[in-house]
């Protein structure tokens, strides 16, 4: 495993927030299942809880711990699209907690076509949390050197490797109606 990946995993595990490449820019992450994570994240980014965040996965069974795909008419429209930048909005669990959700019953989720965000999901074995690095409202950043001058001392671990080849982030559709929200 590449050294940036373990240390960003290891970061993952002891609660704390990276930044990594995606797709099209580079993603703050932490662990779903970690609250005060979570909470740190949404303060460096200055983004209010209500809003939901983006669950990103390495496997179809990674998603399944949090979204509900049984009975879901488009299930095979959503795992054509993936690995790749489309997010789904997906009936949540019950048991997803509102930090992840917001005010919203469902769960926006994808599985990466990233190297990069497949290594961290399938070292830590289980998705993360992926939200663009910037501050609400403000452009994605595109390279580990400008996340590093605005956030590094607010990040436990930053993966320097480059962004995918998506010209812009990715599409976010409706699990059960198909509409585009994005």
């Amino acid at each position: 495993m590449d050294a940036s990946i373990k240390h960003a995993v290891t970061a993952l595990r002891g609660g704390g927030v990276i930044a990594y490449p995606t797709e099209y820019c580079f993603g703050f992450g932490c662990d779903p299942r970690n609250i005060g994570a979570l909470a740190r994240l949404l303060d460096i980014k200055q983004r209010k809880a209500e809003q939901g965040v983006i669950l990103i996965a390495a496997s179809l069974e990674q998603v399944s711990c949090y979204a509900e795909l049984k009975d879901l008419a488009r299930l095979r429209q959503i795992t054509d699209s993936w690995p790749g930048p489309t997010t789904w909005v997906i009936p949540a669990k019950p048991s997803v907690s509102n930090w992840l959700r917001g005010k919203h019953s469902s769960i926006a989720m994808r599985i990466s076509d990233h190297p990069v965000c497949l290594s961290l999901c399938r070292e830590l074995d289980h998705p993360i949390v992926s939200t663009s690095a910037n501050r609400h409202g403000q452009d994605a950043l595109l390279t580990a050197a400008d996340v590093s001058r605005e956030f590094a001392d607010q990040l436990d671990s930053i993966v320097d490797a480059p962004v995918g080849n998506a010209t812009q982030a990715s599409t976010i559709r409706d699990a059960i109606s198909g509409q585009q929200f994005r």
